[in-house]
């Protein structure tokens, strides 16, 4: 029987499939659309309609000369402060996540797994509950209202889950490996250097579009924990799309939300297969 052949239940899941990819690109497609028309098209016309006339005076705006309060200097700047905290807050929950999930799951110590149950508490904390707490932290640190201030916060919030993501991973590395090391002679960090980190792609690749998302798009911990010119692109996006100083400019917030937008966008369409293929390596053990 060839597998290959449309079956009426392949047209249908087939059919099912398309429906629901053109209902979950609609909203970005209709954003892309109404930000390459100019303002009188879109008042006059439909917000469905395909443009008759292209431009990207909306999207030099946005970037350069739309207004998020009292500055008219666009999104660029907030989009460069998002980068110099998303990706360092990234990489260093990543880490920290990594090791710590190899503790937990190779050198097992007194109190591991309740230690551990401790630790997922965080992934159920909502934001709210630890601003007033993180507020006195980054007081007391000196670094409030900076760069480092929301890079820390966001690694400390961020452990609970990579921690999680990398031990559910390391529970499926045969242990005979790491024994075998450890009579050979490796040490604790020559392991997880040597063997283990080398084994942690996937994984890797999980956590870092899962921090990345979540880091990036962001709104509480940016208008909580950053002021001026130091907040990140959602709170700008947020301040451009509610400041009006005359016609709103409708294609000018659309296009400035698809700014903001474009490096999860971009993330997801470069890994995304990566993601799936890391939440799947470790559904099993053995």
């Amino acid at each position: 029987m060839d597998e290959r052949r449309l079956t009426p239940w392949r047209v249908t899941v087939y059919a099912l499939l398309l429906y629901c990819v053109l209902y979950y690109l609609l909203p970005l497609t209709v954003m892309l659309f109404n930000s390459i028309k100019d303002l009188d098209e879109l008042k006059a016309g439909s917000i469905m309609a395909f443009p008759s006339k292209i431009t990207f005076e909306p999207w030099v705006k946005a970037w350069s000369s739309a207004c998020t309060g009292i500055t008219c200097e666009g999104l660029s700047g907030y989009f460069w402060n998002s980068m110099s905290f998303v990706v360092p807050a990234v990489l260093i929950s990543t880490l920290i996540g990594a090791f710590n999930g190899y503790v937990l799951t190779m050198w097992r110590f007194k109190g591991a797994d309740a230690f551990f149950m401790l630790l997922m508490l965080g992934c159920f904390i909502p934001f709210q509950a630890i601003l007033l707490p993180m507020a006195q932290t980054l007081g007391v640190l000196g670094i409030a209202n900076t760069t480092a201030g929301l890079i820390f916060v966001h690694v400390v919030y961020g452990l609970a889950f990579t921690t999680l993501f990398f031990r559910n991973y390391y529970v499926t590395i045969p242990y005979e490996m790491i024994a075998a090391a450890r009579i050979d002679g490796a040490g604790f960090m020559l392991i997880f250097r040597r063997i283990v980190l080398p084994l942690s792609g996937p994984i890797i690749v999980v956590t870092v579009i899962w921090q990345f998302t979540q880091i990036w798009n962001d709104f509480l911990f940016g208008v909580v924990f950053s002021s001026g010119e130091r907040q990140p692109i959602t709170v700008a996006l947020n301040n451009l799309v509610n400041t009006s100083t005359g016609v709103k400019e409708y294609n000018v917030d659309m296009a400035a939300a698809v700014i903001a937008a474009l490096p999860t966008l971009f993330v997801y369409v470069v890994a995304g297969k990566y993601f799936v293929r890391g939440l799947t390596a470790g559904a099993v053990k053995g």
